[in-house]
């Protein structure tokens, strides 16, 4: 009996640990998804990538030798804000490009869950406005997340140090973007300036107003 019994008190202590385990485990896990889900901070080294282009070229930032940075835009063909401000990332485009810093905008869109940003819509999308730079598809949703991007549009402003890309402003465009007449503070046209100008970026981070990134669930 005394044997039955200190068996029994075993396998209970056994199972407890067993339980402990698995609930720690379960806890945990979260937290590493957090961590990786938050994205980048100005100041962070950003890691390069490799998307499909429009134009069937995979593109990397490595690409561009002779470029002293870049303006990052998460943006795609349906959302409305998208739309607005398509003119203005042309523009900044125009504007930057030959100082260093082209535009590289990214489609992060699940064109399952939103099928106007599918691949062929881009081409399309980005013929009939006239793009200058890169659209890249980001297949597999991998990139968007490491940029910490929730809106379209945000923007990221890369700036090369030596081989690596340092993140100098998070954010938005603009503060308007329904009337570019009407906007008061070009956030990303002042970062820039600023970069240009060796200054550091006086206002490096604002809240994107857009729509949100489509995920597929």
């Amino acid at each position: 009996m005394k044997n039955i019994k200190t068996l029994v008190a075993a396998t209970m202590i056994g199972l407890s640990l067993l339980s402990f385990t698995v609930k720690n485990d379960k806890h945990e896990e979260p937290k590493s998804k957090t961590a990786s889900s938050k994205g980048y901070e100005v100041g962070d080294v950003a890691s390069d990538f490799k998307l499909k282009n429009i134009d069937g070229k995979m593109v990397s930032l490595s690409n561009f030798k002779t470029a002293k940075g870049f303006i990052v835009v998460f943006t795609c063909n349906h959302c409305p804000y998208a739309k607005k401000y398509e003119e203005r990332i042309i523009a900044l485009d125009k504007k930057y490009k030959d100082s260093g810093y082209p535009v590289i905008a990214i489609n992060p869109n699940d064109p399952n869950v939103q099928p106007e940003d599918g691949f062929q819509q881009m081409i399309t999308r980005a013929k009939d406005k006239g793009f200058t730079f890169p659209y890249l598809v980001d297949e597999g949703q991998k990139v968007y997340p490491q940029y910490g991007a929730t809106k379209t549009p945000h923007v990221f402003i890369l700036q090369k140090d030596g081989k690596k890309n340092i993140v100098k402003y998070i954010g938005a465009i603009d503060n308007n973007y329904d009337d570019p007449n009407d906007v008061s503070e070009r956030y990303v046209e002042d970062a820039m300036e600023a970069l240009l100008n060796g200054k550091p970026v006086a206002n490096p981070k604002t809240v994107a107003i857009g729509c949100t990134i489509k995920v597929k669930k």
